[in-house]
């Protein structure tokens, strides 16, 4: 359909808007004709095509192909239904695409307006797009497995039940997939890969545990641990199968080496694993249940998964089923939880999906299930404070640096992330800048999104950017040639930083963003064993409960290392699912 919609745009923009407007008076609410607008999004200018006659909205055409295919994509198709509904371009943003759905609403007000539309009076007789009170249809459905959620372990378990010729149910609550893997934006921890044997670099499992570990501050689960080390290199290999090589590889705060494996043009990995996901699950047919939320699990008599009811905007849902994968997420965007577990951050902004709220977390402790680590948050020290928005790891593993105020460094920029946290709340106004130069922008396609979102100050001398940001020229300068001289020799004697260092910042113009730490990553979870079985209160296992990624605990311990989530759900969402297949035989 996205294809179609653009195919449909394209044509009407090599013809011009004025071929499709009739020269006619206004007699009604509009000048009948197509009008065209456009607006900024996150990532590209989208475009809105408008056919109206003398009293309706007839057909309303988005172009978002630029944004992120899974955001933007349905933003552009949600936004385009509700306003041919409501008659008006008034209508609610999508969760989670706020940029571009405001974007989308910007350039229709603007065609309207073109048409000679009053939009204070289209809101004024808006048609209902629903009524919310309707007695909704009730469902019931048998099936194998019921997967809850369609973001990264939620994608890779339903690839796997698939591929295996389960019949199974895949549900998501919010209009798009993706969840919280659309907001990795570094890449894949994994030892012992053919992309670092064919690059030379020499890593261990074992050292990657250990690294995981260590990380995790021995809160962790040594034997989750170990699964995910062990399994790190098989999941970059079954990933390659699908059409999703991670082949770059760069250094991330906490690991030992170069271990964090990402796409080829240094795209942001959540994305772009969505994007593919996506992808695989359209070509083996498989259809997600979108604006389905899962609300309760059921169980029969012997304490057996047997069901999930779930709720959809048109159906209440029944599913009967042998066995259930939770791969709900976390709960870093529900501020009750938040508060509950950790007070001390409350107010504190979160880089979180809207969907990312514990549902599973919650339904699973209904039937007894154990959370361990539950206390145990990450903040991220790299997040755009206006826009939530987070830098990746790998600007600065790529060689970016981090000053204070004061136009000085002030840690080891690739410490842990909880490590790096705490030294930028320790500054004045707990913030910081990351500094980065133009042979770094060219080198890390990710960056394009923060200069494209207008976060990034740019200048073509330090001492021009020094200005902008309110810092002494002279001293920031001396930071940046202090910081070359560090590269040029390879000892950093103030901090210890010893990676992350391949290439110096003198290529202008040169660029700053202004960060501080958020809610990024909860630890804790509905505890697991190796093959992804929810263990209850007792220590016992629930039968036919499976959970992978961020809504499980164990993994991560007191903090995660930067790549490790996206293992975490490729390689458990893999386990998972592979134990449901076992289970329903």
């Amino acid at each position: 359909m996205k294809k179609l919609v653009c195919l449909i745009l394209s044509l009407m923009l090599l013809c011009g808007a004025s071929a499709f407007a009739e020269a006619l008076p206004a007699e009604g609410l509009f000048t009948p004709g197509t009008y065209e607008a456009e607006a900024q999004g996150l990532l590209s200018t989208i475009k809105v095509q408008i056919t109206v006659t003398e009293s309706e909205i007839t057909n309303v055409f988005i172009d978002a192909s630029g944004e992120t295919a899974t955001l933007g994509g349905a933003a552009a198709s949600i936004l385009a239904d509700e306003i041919l509904t409501a008659q008006t371009p008034n209508v609610d943003i999508m969760s989670g695409a706020t940029v571009s759905s405001n974007a989308i609403i910007a350039a229709a007000t603007e065609a309207l307006e073109a048409a000679g539309a009053d939009i204070a009076a289209l809101d004024a007789n808006r048609r209902d797009t629903g009524d919310e009170n309707a007695v909704k249809e009730e469902k019931t459905i048998d099936t194998e497995i019921v997967i809850i959620g369609a973001g990264g372990a939620g994608m890779t378990a339903a690839i796997m039940a698939q591929q295996a010729g389960k019949d199974f149910v895949i549900l998501e609550k919010m209009p798009y997939v993706g969840g919280n893997t659309t907001k990795a934006t570094g890449g894949m921890n994994a030892a012992e890969t053919h992309y670092q044997k064919e690059q030379g670099i020499e890593d261990s499992k074992a050292l990657f545990a250990a690294d995981t570990m260590q990380g995790g501050h021995a809160l962790n689960d040594p034997q989750l641990v170990a699964m995910l080390a062990n399994s790190s290199s098989d999941a970059i290999d079954w990933l390659d199968s699908i059409g999703a090589e991670l082949p770059k590889i760069s250094f991330s705060g906490g690991a030992s080496v170069n271990r964090i494996h990402a796409p080829a043009d240094g795209s942001g990995v959540g994305n772009y694993l969505v994007d593919r996901f996506s992808a695989k699950l359209d070509e083996l047919g498989v259809e997600v249940m979108l604006n389905t939320t899962a609300t309760e699990l059921l169980v029969d008599a012997e304490g057996k998964i047997c069901g999930v009811k779930a709720e959809g905007a048109d159906a209440l849902y029944t599913f009967n089923c042998k066995a259930v994968v939770l791969a709900t997420g976390g709960f870093g965007a529900n501020l009750d939880m938040i508060a509950e577990y950790r007070p001390d951050l409350q107010g504190t902004v979160t880089t979180n999906a809207p969907g990312a709220t514990g549902d599973g977390i919650l339904m699973a402790k209904a039937l007894g299930a154990d959370l361990v680590d539950i206390e145990q948050i990450q903040l991220h020290p790299t997040v755009e404070q206006t826009t939530s928005m987070l830098i990746t790891e790998s600007v600065r593993g790529d060689g970016a640096i981090l000053v204070n105020q004061q136009g000085l460094r002030f840690t080891n920029e690739l410490l842990t992330r909880d490590a790096v946290s705490a030294a930028e709340l320790a500054q004045e106004g707990q913030y910081a800048y990351i500094l980065f130069d133009q042979n770094l922008r060219d080198h890390l396609k990710a960056i394009e999104k923060y200069v494209k979102a207008e976060l990034t100050v740019q200048a073509d001398t330090i001492e021009g950017l020094a200005e902008q940001l309110g810092i002494d020229p002279a001293t920031l300068a001396k930071t940046l040639a202090d910081w070359n001289e560090i590269v040029k020799n390879q000892r950093d004697p103030d901090f210890g930083r010893t990676t992350g260092m391949n290439a110096d910042l003198t290529t202008p113009p040169y660029y700053a963003i202004k960060i501080a730490p958020g809610i990024h990553h909860t630890m804790g979870g509905v505890k697991i064993n190796t093959a992804a079985e929810v263990i209850n209160t007792e220590g016992k296992v629930i039968p036919g409960l499976f959970a992978a990624g961020e809504v499980t605990g164990g993994v991560h311990g007191g903090n995660r290392l930067g790549g490790n989530a996206v293992a975490d759900i490729v390689i458990f969402g893999r386990i998972a699912a592979l134990s449901a297949i076992e289970y329903v035989k």
